[in-house]
């Protein structure tokens, strides 16, 4: 091959350096010799977790999210810190945004959000054997916790009423598993 190899950014300019994202614009070349300018949300890897409790019910949260000016029922998540692994930014965040602390954390694989613009990849575990063990939340975050029966969930997904995508995944690797808890 003689030029670069295609798909591959030539130029990468940065044009927003925020708290949690930068903002580039890549320029990368294409089969026919020319550059198509590509925006790229680059957001650091986080995870998402599915807490089912002794009764199987999954423990979720319900949040105002400003970018779409309202309320989400959704599965609790959040990013994963420098240095962390995801288990422990699982766990972290099952503690700040439920009060919970999993005795079993066990990992689904995972997942790109929207690979067409985002770099997020999303690490899914099932939490189970809850217990209290609250860490302060984010002070960004005013967090209402909501226990949902599991097939309830499954069928608010089928219903249409969960409409994050994280959560919509998250239930379907999840409570679609062999390993789900005995409870689901």
């Amino acid at each position: 091959m003689t030029g670069p190899e295609p798909g591959r950014p030539v130029r990468r300019e940065t044009v927003f350096e925020g708290r949690i994202v930068t903002v580039s614009v890549d320029s990368v070349p294409l089969g026919d010799g020319t550059d198509a300018r590509i925006e790229v949300v680059r957001h650091p890897d986080a995870v998402t977790i599915v807490p089912v409790d002794g009764v199987g019910r999954v423990v979720m949260v319900r949040q105002h999210r400003h970018a779409i000016g309202g309320p989400l029922l959704e599965l609790p998540a959040g990013k994963i810190d420098r240095g962390e692994r995801p288990a422990e930014a699982a766990q972290r965040e099952l503690r700040e945004e439920t009060g919970l602390a999993a005795a079993e954390l066990r990992p689904l694989g995972g997942f790109y959000s929207a690979p067409g613009f985002l770099t997020e990849y999303l690490h899914l575990f099932l939490a189970a054997g809850l217990a209290p063990s609250p860490l302060d939340p984010d002070p960004l975050e005013d967090l209402e916790v909501v226990r949902v029966p599991a097939g309830e969930a499954l069928a608010m997904v089928a219903r249409g009423e969960l409409r994050d995508a994280k959560t919509i995944a998250g239930l379907a690797m999840a409570l679609g598993t062999r390993e789900a808890p005995a409870a689901v």
